[in-house]
C-alpha cells in the first residue's frame, strides 16, 4: 500500500501538488443504492411525490454536487469537468427481497488529477436527495454500498472493482 498523499513529511495535512502531472483524459464511475419500502418506490415511479419529480431533482443534485466537490471535500482540487451523468435504475430486486433505486454517476475531465471523488460525491448527494424528498413517506430508507466502480486515466492507470 502506498503512503497517504495528503500529508507532508511532518504529518500535516496539505493539498497534493499536481503541477508536474500530465493532463490526461480521466473517467470515474461510482454507484450506490437506496433501499425503501415498496410503497415509497411506487410513489417515486408514479411521479406522485408531493415534492415533484424525485429522480429528476436527484439527478440535478448529483450533477451540481460533482461540480462542487472541491468546495465540499477540504483537500480536493477544484476541477473543470467535461461530462457528468447520473443515472437511476429501480428495476432490480435485491437479494434480501428489498426494493429501491440504484444510482450510477460517471464523471470525466481532461486534467492533472482524477475524478473519483466527484463521482462518489454525485452518487451520495443524489441518494440523499431521494431520501430528503421521500422521508415523509419512509424514514427507514437506507443508503447502501456507495463505492468506486472504475477509474481510468492518469499515472496510476485503470482500476476496475471486482
Amino acid at each position: 500500500m502506498s503512503a497517504l498523499t495528503h500529508f507532508d513529511a511532518q504529518g500535516q495535512a496539505h493539498m497534493v501538488d499536481v503541477s508536474a502531472k500530465a493532463a490526461t483524459h480521466r473517467v470515474a464511475v461510482a454507484s450506490g443504492r437506496i433501499e425503501m419500502q415498496p410503497a415509497t418506490l411506487s410513489l417515486i415511479e408514479a411521479g406522485t411525490s408531493k415534492k415533484g419529480d424525485v429522480l429528476g431533482i436527484a439527478r440535478i443534485a448529483g450533477i451540481m454536487a460533482a461540480k462542487r466537490t472541491g468546495d465540499l471535500i477540504p483537500l480536493c482540487h477544484p476541477l473543470a469537468l467535461t461530462r457528468i451523468t447520473v443515472d437511476f435504475d429501480s428495476t432490480n430486486i435485491y437479494e434480501r427481497g428489498t426494493v429501491g433505486i440504484f444510482c450510477t454517476a460517471t464523471v470525466e475531465t481532461i486534467g492533472v488529477t482524477g475524478v473519483e471523488m466527484e463521482a462518489l460525491t454525485a452518487v451520495q448527494i443524489a441518494l440523499l436527495t431521494i431520501y430528503d424528498m421521500c422521508k415523509a413517506a419512509d424514514r427507514g430508507m437506507a443508503i447502501q454500498d456507495v463505492r468506486l466502480i472504475e477509474k481510468h486515466g492518469g499515472k496510476s492507470g485503470s482500476f476496475v472493482s471486482s
